[in-house]
């Protein structure tokens, strides 16, 4: 959205029936989250029983995605900063964080999808290309259980929703799932986004996140679950 010349550019997301839930979802993270992540600010906030407005500020500049396509030789650097960014998140402590995304919440959120027909199978990873749904959830749980690593997490830590300005990480966006869950949560959706450009940038992002030997049941558990969402 623009208004006059000199005013700050801003964006306006708009949900009705489930999806403004997800809107109102976005503002509650949003309003918590600010305290300890450079994020978007919210100017304005409306609900009614069917519908919900949010408008923030824009975070200028391009996303982690659009810079490692244009840049490709600053990749190690950019990966640099994204798992600096992301071990700033996952610092942030467990017990001042409001909201609960563990794996439990999440299975629950994927089987109310798959049950409603609401998960596109023709998005699936390479891997599971053309696999029924059902087959997804049986492999899933194959891979269970294990000991969850609890942070808080972004959710959606993806490259499309990290934004940098003039070399810099300066913030992120679309905050609507961050809650607590197993940190592989954000480090699977980073690794498999970084899979699209180089294995040596998914090796790095370990290496500078401070993991010498990544849990690829974890790895692959949150890729499964993701694909539910």
């Amino acid at each position: 959205m623009y208004g006059k010349p000199d005013a700050p550019e801003l964006f306006l997301k708009h949900g009705k029936g489930s999806v403004a839930n997800d809107v109102t979802d976005e503002m509650v993270r949003l309003n918590w989250l600010t305290a300890f992540m450079p994020l978007p600010t919210i100017k304005h906030f409306i609900r009614t029983p069917d519908d919900a407005w949010l408008l923030t500020t824009a975070i200028p500049g391009k996303t982690a995605f659009q810079v490692l396509e244009e840049y490709p030789d600053s990749g190690e650097n950019i990966v640099d900063a994204l798992a600096a960014f992301l071990r700033r998140l996952h610092s942030i402590p467990v017990c001042n964080c409001p909201f609960n995304s563990d794996r439990v919440f999440r299975l629950a959120q994927a089987q109310s999808r798959m049950n409603n027909g609401l998960v596109d199978a023709s998005d699936f990873d390479d891997e599971r290309n053309g696999w029924p749904v059902e087959q997804v959830w049986k492999e899933m749980h194959k891979l269970l259980p294990f000991s969850p690593d609890s942070v808080v997490t972004h959710g959606d830590f993806s490259l499309d929703n990290l934004i940098f300005d003039e070399g810099k990480l300066i913030g992120c966006i679309d905050v609507g799932r961050v809650g607590i869950a197993d940190r592989y949560q954000d480090l699977a959706i980073l690794w498999n986004c970084l899979g699209e450009f180089s294995p040596s940038l998914q090796k790095r992002l370990f290496q500078k996140y401070g993991i010498d030997n990544p849990d690829m049941n974890k790895l692959q558990f949150h890729l499964m679950l993701d694909e539910f969402f």
